[in-house]
């Protein structure tokens, strides 16, 4: 099997299972008992804060770990809710994932908040102006931008954003669950209130993750119950996840910071290269193939992709018979009949937006299956095509 459905889930490295195996075996002590058994899981724990830490660019006891992006985001919205009730206003962008677009929807209905939600243009990209507009000082709880896009990897104007949210003394809250990782990050100074990571993103295993809380601003808990985290989430911590959380995100700095070494398939920038050589390929090789979000200003690892005459479902499915591993979009709205709101909300009809294949490498894919899927991907719109000649180039 060819796995290029990264931004879904990622393999968990060989040397972060050989990080957590410990604490799954002999080392089962609890990180918060205060036995000497308990020592290696403390250890472990303080190790993997320093790690995260060292991947956003801020220090350890800003660190709150958490079961992975959903929990961390939601984390963020009850603690800016709940610092300031008074202020009944929210604003998110309009591409954001349903970790936030969720919750933020139940606070609207159920709550009585309002929400203005970001438009953003053909590209993706959120219009600094247009959030300066939505500002209601004094009454916006908190600002929600996502950092890079899960479907399209377009990433936001993340700094400039929290820039203009602290002028305002206004809570923002990052979604950075597909950049961290992909793009090198350094919190220390940005104004940043609250971002969440996924581990399972970036070759940790699934169900752990954190929320970075920055030690300048006032923090809510959301989980309450024993004194775990500093008193900012209640219950037993996931030492082995934690560990490997903190395995991963070292692996990925490293990566990031150009030394991976000469392997094939390793390092931040032979990913750039690898989905870059796959996009000028797909685009020479295939008639009505077009490319969905900025080009420049995205993470380097995403390719969104439409065809005309193409239903993504499908093609993912001539795809799979391929042993090619691809999905339309977000793995969270998987089922769904609606089109992709990230594709409607950048202009596209409904017919395009179900055109849209997304793929996303990681460093361990290969320059040998890239050429793979180039090769399948082609056979798989020609037949296709053949086999419903009604549905036509679309434009």
């Amino acid at each position: 099997m060819i796995y290029l459905d990264n931004n879904a889930t990622t393999r968990v490295d060989p040397m972060v299972l050989e990080t957590m195996l410990p604490f799954l075996q002999g080392e089962y002590g609890n990180a918060s008992s205060g036995s000497t058994f308990a020592k290696p899981a403390k250890k472990a724990l303080a190790k993997a804060r320093v790690q995260v830490a060292a991947l956003l660019g801020c220090q350890p006891e800003e660190i709150l770990f958490t079961s992975g992006g959903t929990e961390s985001l939601n984390t963020a919205l009850f603690s800016a809710t709940q610092l300031h009730t008074d202020r009944r206003h929210l604003v998110i962008g309009s591409t954001e994932h349903s970790a936030v677009l969720k919750p933020v929807a139940w606070l609207e209905k159920r709550q009585g908040y309002e929400v203005t939600r970001l438009p953003v243009d053909s590209l993706g990209r959120v219009d600094l102006d247009e959030l300066a507009t939505a500002i209601r000082p004094g009454r916006t709880a908190a600002i929600a931008l996502m950092w890079a896009n899960n479907e399209t990897g377009v990433i936001s104007p993340v700094p400039e954003a929290a820039a203009l949210a602290e002028a305002h003394g206004i809570p923002f809250i990052t979604d950075a669950v597909q950049a961290a990782g992909k793009i090198l990050l350094s919190l220390e100074g940005l104004g940043i209130h609250s971002l969440a990571i996924s581990g399972h993103k970036f070759h940790a295993p699934k169900g752990i993750g954190a929320l970075y809380v920055n030690r300048h601003f006032p923090f809510k808990p959301w989980m309450l119950g024993g004194a775990q985290e500093n008193n900012r989430r209640a219950g037993t911590e996931n030492t082995a996840g934690i560990a490997g959380l903190g395995a991963a995100a070292e692996l990925a700095l490293h990566h990031l910071r150009g030394h991976a070494g000469s392997g094939e398939g390793s390092g931040a920038e032979s990913v750039r290269q690898l989905r870059d050589r796959f996009e000028t390929e797909a685009l020479r090789r295939i008639p009505g193939a077009h490319l969905n979000g900025d080009p420049v200003r995205r993470i380097p690892n995403t390719s969104s992709l439409r065809f005309d005459g193409v239903q993504a479902e499908g093609l993912i499915l001539l795809l799979d018979q391929r042993g090619i591993c691809v999905s339309a979009g977000s793995a969270c709205t998987a089922g769904s009949l609606d089109p992709s709101p990230v594709l409607t909300a950048m202009g596209l009809d409904a017919v395009a937006a179900r055109s849209t294949v997304r793929f996303s490498f990681s460093r361990l894919t290969t320059a040998d299956e890239v050429d793979q899927v180039l090769d399948g991907l082609e056979k798989s719109v020609v037949k296709f095509r053949s086999l419903f000649p009604a549905e036509g180039l679309n434009g």
